[in-house]
């Protein structure tokens, strides 16, 4: 992802005529400016002469003095209630306290945001923002830049974990589970597009969403905000009045009839999920517990098929172990359609590990059978 850059607009001008017929003009030109000189300095003369005929004409009747009109009202700032000062202080406050918790991450394939975690340099970020990535440029908000290294990265969920090593690191601070609630005020700082602590505010619009982010991958606990979301906030921090960290951001919504970005709608990784795994990357760099359903197959799309293709079985997955058949399609699961990889995911993401759900399927001859699977853990990473 690229910086904005601003182009400066071509002011010059010749100065000169490029062609005869444009000297010719400016001639002509030239000329008509002399006369209106002229004719501006008859008229000038003339309403010098009426200006004073009138004012002798006033006296002589002895007219009186015209009344002078009245000031026009002068403009004056609105006073400011004491309640809207109060709050226009603590968005202040919370600014400077979050933003030397706030960095930007750049690597070769674009940049985004993270939050700093502890004293010993950890940085939590977004899977997405770490890409494949194994060193990245870290900027803190004071202009210093650091070299970082990978901890680790876990996508289905979302969250990654980098380090750095400096002193003078001033971890955020983190909401308890449960802290977001709709209609609260919050702040997202980052570096959309690359500017450098940018601040946007808006309200929890509800909690417990599920982020759709493509590719099957679904995060089951996210924040949604009106908030202002754009490239380069994902992995930095969504904060309450009292500075804390209630969400990562992570994703804007897009309105599928438009094609473009829905204003107003962007989600967070909950802090409590995003800890969960960050926690487990900052241990060992790697995820053992996720706490979420696993059903044990691999997907495919294929034209024409009635729901989600299984493409592939996990050997001793709860899908082999109930008896799905690869090449048949699931048409649904728990009682809902699964037309598509998302909705599947979407399902699963609503279920917790041992739950029993049913599961029915069509193969290419249109055979329907239906099934009862015993949901695993999703294995971590």
């Amino acid at each position: 992802m690229r910086r904005p850059r601003s182009r400066r607009g071509d002011e010059r001008r010749s100065a000169k005529p490029s062609s005869p017929a444009a000297r010719r003009f400016g001639r002509a030109a030239q000329g008509k400016r002399a006369l209106v000189r002229r004719h501006r300095s008859r008229l000038g003369a003339a309403a010098a002469a009426l200006a004073a005929t009138a004012v002798g004409v006033g006296l002589g009747w002895g007219a009186r003095a015209a009344t002078p009109r009245a000031a026009a009202p002068v403009s004056a700032p609105v006073p400011v209630l004491p309640g809207a000062e109060a709050l226009t202080q603590q968005f202040e406050r919370v600014v400077r306290a979050v933003e030397p918790s706030v960095v930007e991450i750049e690597t070769r394939q674009g940049l985004g945001s993270g939050i700093v975690f502890d004293t010993q340099g950890h940085i939590v970020t977004n899977a997405h923002v770490i890409g494949r990535a194994k060193s990245f440029t870290v900027t803190l908000f004071n202009a210093k830049q650091l070299h970082g290294t990978l901890v680790g990265s876990f996508p289905p969920e979302d969250v990654g974990v980098i380090q750095v090593h400096a002193s003078g690191l001033r971890p955020a601070v983190w909401a308890p589970a449960g802290s977001a609630h709709v209609g609260s005020i919050v702040m997202a700082i980052g570096n959309p597009l690359g500017l450098r602590a940018s601040v946007t505010q808006g309200i929890v619009s509800a909690v417990g969403r599920q982020g759709e982010e493509g590719g099957g991958i679904v995060l089951p606990d996210t924040i949604q905000t009106s908030a202002a979301i754009n490239p380069g906030n994902s992995g930095g921090a969504l904060v309450d009045l009292a500075g804390r960290v209630v969400g990562i951001p992570t994703l804007g919504a897009l309105n599928p009839e438009a094609g473009a970005p829905a204003a107003g709608i962007g989600f967070a990784i909950s802090s409590s999920r995003a800890l969960f795994i960050a926690r487990q990357l900052i241990r060992s760099g790697h995820v053992s517990s996720t706490g979420r359903a696993f059903l044990g197959i691999r997907v495919g799309e294929v034209p024409g098929a009635p729901g989600v293709v299984i493409a592939a079985l996990v050997p001793n997955g709860p899908a082999a172990k109930a008896g799905l058949h690869v090449g048949d399609a699931i048409v649904s699961i728990a009682g809902r359609p699964t037309p598509d990889p998302e909705t599947l995911a979407s399902v699963l993401a609503t279920k917790k590990p041992g739950d029993v759900v049913t599961v029915v399927t069509t193969s290419p001859s249109g055979g329907r059978r239906t099934f009862h699977v015993k949901l695993a853990e999703l294995p971590g990473g």
